[in-house]
């Protein structure tokens, strides 16, 4: 089986990709991802969805709006940043924003005067610092070899073109990590798992509207473990749900919850995005 994620190879979503399918490939955004599922061009998707320092990654949260797909697996990894560079001298450090947003405090402290430059990947500013002496770039510490997770290289394939690893564990927080959704085509969505995510859009807007939406779970003991909300796009002060919780949609429990929520959106929608397990990636 394959699966699309954000590339190039060495990216943190490619460790994840390669804990649940053999072959990857890569493009450069999220949304790209999402599209290239819900048109049948690929059969899983791998997307960041939370960082535990930097919160929700917003592209994929509209993106799962945007195209219907089925969310069928969770993977939680670790993330380690090291700053990679070719030697000390450096002006600029290159990485994907998360990155350079995880490690803010590192790079005041050490590097106050360096540029930061957000790149489409980790793995992309690793790249860049691989052919600029003036750029560092943030990433795993084993992309400073050239090698990607499966022993590839990902830049050239010269002899001696690794990197410097000149700091590890520069994050801001010892317990990073960060988590991602596998997604399928809407057809493959089950209703079986541990977790479960919904969107909500109720097209209303009223008092205690979303005390309505948290106590559809509450009266049914059935814990929240996200609840975020996202412009809808369609009028300013116009909003809609994502809603992660520790329950099956096959649960009677669940049923009942998503019953009150179908009609507290009766003039919007509820899309079931599935039920899933958690796979956890050192």
């Amino acid at each position: 089986m394959e699966a699309v994620t954000l590339g190039p190879p060495g990216t943190y979503s490619h460790r994840a990709a390669r804990a649940v399918v053999d072959e990857v490939s890569f493009v450069e955004s999220v949304t790209g991802i999402v599209e290239a599922v819900a048109d049948g061009e690929v059969e899983r998707g791998v997307i960041p969805v939370e960082n535990s320092i930097e919160g929700s990654v917003t592209e994929s949260m509209d993106a799962l709006v945007e195209y219907e797909v089925a969310v069928v697996k969770e993977v939680v990894t670790p993330v380690r940043h090291a700053l990679l560079a070719q030697g000390e001298e450096f002006s600029v450090v290159a990485s994907h924003s998360q990155a350079l947003a995880q490690c803010r405090d590192y790079l005041e402290e050490h590097y106050p005067d360096a540029r930061l430059e957000a790149v489409a990947s980790t793995a992309r500013g690793v790249e860049e610092a691989r052919k600029d002496p003036s750029v560092a770039g943030i990433g795993h510490p084993d992309n400073a070899s050239g090698r990607s997770p499966e022993g590839s290289r990902t830049g050239s394939d010269a002899p001696g073109d690794g990197l410097v690893v000149l700091a590890e564990d520069i994050q801001d927080r010892s317990s990073n990590a960060t988590r991602f959704f596998v997604v399928a085509p809407l057809s493959e969505r089950s209703d079986a798992g541990g977790k479960s995510t919904v969107i909500v859009y109720p097209n209303a807007d009223y008092s205690g509207l979303l005390l309505e939406i948290l106590e559809a779970f509450a009266d049914r003991d059935i814990n929240l473990t996200r609840i975020e909300s996202r412009p809808s796009g369609n009028r300013l002060g116009d909003y809609l749900f994502h809603v992660d919780f520790a329950a099956g949609l096959y649960e009677e429990r669940t049923k009942a919850a998503l019953a009150d929520l179908d009609a507290i959106a009766k003039n919007g929608w509820v899309r079931r995005l599935g039920s899933y397990d958690t796979k956890h990636v050192v």
